[in-house]
């Protein structure tokens, strides 16, 4: 599937590999992304298409608020992605 704007992605390589990521904006070949912890909204990390994978693209309000280009907070990326973080990990914390 196509990698998108407000799309959860895991990265696939480099010393974040296994983690999740929301995607803030796509430029060609480069996402950038953001976990509201190791990366902040303030300073995502750009990271090329390749070496991310699709998790999933839900219609949450966080979704809603980075589409519309809206100002979003650390804490609220954080909490987005703890969920799915328990979907696959529900045993660790992180």
């Amino acid at each position: 599937m196509e990698i998108a704007k407000s799309n959860i992605v895991r990265s696939e390589a480099g010393r974040d590999k296994g983690k999740l990521f929301c995607v803030l904006a796509v430029e060609g070949e480069y996402l950038l992304l953001a976990d509201g912890k190791s990366r902040k909204v303030e300073a995502p990390k750009r990271k090329k298409r390749r070496h991310a994978s699709f998790f999933s693209a839900e219609n949450t309000r966080l979704a809603e608020k980075i589409k519309s280009g809206e100002k979003i907070s650390n804490s609220e990326l954080r909490r987005t992605l703890a969920g799915y973080r328990e979907a696959i990990q529900p045993d660790q914390e992180g």
